[in-house]
């Protein structure tokens, strides 16, 4: 080989090795595309048949409604169910259902139209309004088919509505992690850790401490998103505004402690960084940031519903879009409470202070 490709050769080799001595640059180039792919293929998986959900509300045997039950379940494309009255405006709201059939006040009368709600801004709402108005032209054979069309106006039912309270528990979850997590780590590589073993105090209270200081500013930055989102694009808060700032102190809490935990043995900011991101990513598609989590298998939503992120995005929608108290609530938050007491219990056991 000639000498004059020897050091070309041999940087490019260095090179290579520094590149797989980094676990966040592996994870970022080969880890994140991969996880990203099969999460959002699951999420948005073609289907060989396609499926319409419809909520009927009010079916009485005999009646219309109870007659178009039965022209469903015969056509294998729809999947029919039958909420409460109360429910089915949250079920069509969340992208859990895609129309709404309410029975009219007289439906034994022929003449009184369909009440059809739908979700304008959605297309397989209107692609399953025109699904269902066709099954009705066919079982009646062609006779014209009277429908009040209904559309959701109440606040909270558009897509920032929804998407809002996904960006906050993005932002308390990517500021427990990174802004306690990095903090500790940065520590320790510059044997500040040491440091502070070397003092009388308590390891419990200088851990909880950068927790805390962590949620000080984390608030006010949520606040501030709040806010901007009333001005500018009008989402408004259906609960408690102090039960909302309960929720965000809790969540705060609940990602600090997973971040404690990530800390708790990493010696470089590159691993801090590859644990903290192979965490975060699948919960930023899985946890119902952006769409709804209902979009993935049946099979996968206990693992869905136990992540903190998801139950952290229940409890933020459950207060600023239904109203809903903390008692109500208490699913999302005892998931929170779990996943922040036994992060921090398990950190302050495992935590490496050199």
């Amino acid at each position: 080989m000639s000498h004059r490709f020897t050091p070309l050769i041999e940087l490019t080799l260095a090179r290579v090795r520094e590149f797989f001595r980094e676990p966040a640059a592996i994870f970022w180039v080969y880890g994140f595309p991969l996880i990203m792919a099969i999460s959002l293929g699951i999420a948005f998986r073609e289907k060989p048949k396609q499926q319409i959900t419809v909520d009927l509300v009010g079916t009485t045997e005999g009646s219309r409604t109870g007659e178009l039950r039965e022209l469903l379940k015969r056509d294998t494309r729809f999947v029919v169910h039958e909420p409460t009255t109360e429910s089915w405006k949250k079920r069509l709201r969340d992208g859990k259902t895609d129309l709404v059939v309410v029975a009219s006040s007289d439906p034994a009368s022929g003449d009184s139209p369909w009440e059809f709600w739908q979700e304008p801004r959605r297309a397989e709402s209107l692609l399953a309004r025109q699904a269902v108005e066709n099954l009705l032209l066919k079982g009646q054979g062609g006779t014209v088919v009277v429908i009040a069309d209904q559309e959701l106006n109440e606040a909270g039912s558009r897509y920032i509505d929804f998407l809002i309270p996904g960006l906050l528990g993005m932002n308390l979850m990517g500021g427990g992690l990174f802004g306690v997590g990095f903090v500790l780590v940065d520590m320790r590589v510059k044997k500040l850790l040491k440091r502070f073993l070397a003092t009388p105090l308590r390891h419990s209270d200088f851990l909880l401490s950068v927790m805390l200081s962590r949620l000080l500013f984390m608030v006010p930055e949520i606040l501030a998103l709040l806010g901007f989102s009333w001005l500018v694009f009008g989402v408004q808060v259906q609960g408690s505004f102090l039960e909302l700032v309960a929720v965000i102190i809790l969540g705060g809490f609940c990602f600090a402690g997973v971040g404690l935990l990530i800390a708790s043995r990493a010696t470089t900011l590159e691993t801090a960084s590859g644990l903290m991101n192979l965490l975060m990513l699948p919960m930023y598609v899985l946890s119902g940031v952006f769409f709804s989590s209902e979009r993935f298998p049946a099979a996968m939503q206990p693992l869905v519903k136990a992540l903190p992120l998801t139950a952290l995005n229940e409890a933020l929608r459950g207060v600023m879009l239904e109203g809903e108290s903390l008692p109500a609530l208490w699913r999302p938050i005892a998931t929170l409470v779990a996943w922040g007491a036994v992060s921090f219990v398990i950190a302050l056991r495992i935590f490496r202070w050199k």
